[in-house]
């Protein structure tokens, strides 16, 4: 395949630039969760209990800036900020969902448990 650039930086392969817009631990939950309506920066947080409030934040501005996530800011008191998943970002949700049943056939293969037993 050959290589491209794309904002200052070398890619080697479509896998490899489709993953700057999805890949990480928190972009794909992230996108998975905002399928199914807007939800605020709280309710995000609460729906993701191990992601920090760091994380999330830079997480939502970088699904932002590729176009995957809408941000909705609303001028009261208190502030009220909603996200909303794109067009863009619903065309990763098939992609997602292929990772997850992958997942699901790797952890099954594997002898785990899950969702583990409380």
């Amino acid at each position: 395949m050959p290589e491209f650039f794309h904002d200052h930086k070398l890619y080697y392969t479509p896998i490899e630039f489709a993953l700057k817009h999805i890949g990480g631990t928190w972009k794909m939950p992230i996108l998975w969760r905002l399928q199914y309506g807007v939800l605020r920066y709280g309710e995000l947080k609460a729906d993701i209990p191990h992601i920090t409030h760091k994380m999330l934040a830079s997480q939502l501005r970088e699904l932002e800036s590729k176009g995957m996530v809408e941000r909705i800011a609303y001028p009261v008191v208190p502030p009220k900020v909603e996200y909303r998943i794109t067009e863009k970002g619903l065309k990763a949700i098939p992609v997602i969902g292929s990772i997850m049943k992958y997942g699901y056939d790797l952890i099954r293969e594997a002898g785990v448990e899950y969702p583990p037993k409380s």
